[in-house]
């Protein structure tokens, strides 16, 4: 998966992501929709104009990039505590 920098504002980040996986960004949606500090989250993954998917999320307190960090750090502690079962 490869991110780069569309768009970066004081309150705002829009991020494309080539080469996605569905199973990182649904709880990275997730996680940053429930955040308090975020006030807005898409992901647009099909539109005529787009090459790859985009990634906007918009902050009322903090950076964007502090949201999906935290976001990030959240779903990577989540998985490393899940036992595998063989």
């Amino acid at each position: 998966m490869e991110l780069n920098l569309v768009e970066k504002t004081k309150d705002s980040i829009t991020i494309r992501i080539k080469d996605t996986n569905m199973t990182l960004i649904t709880p990275l949606l997730h996680i940053l929709s429930d955040d308090a500090n975020v006030s807005m989250v898409r992901y647009a993954d099909e539109h005529p104009e787009l090459e790859d998917p985009v990634l906007f999320v918009s902050v009322k307190k903090g950076t964007p990039e502090e949201a999906i960090k935290k976001a990030a750090n959240a779903i990577s502690e989540y998985y490393s505590t899940l036992e595998i079962r063989k």
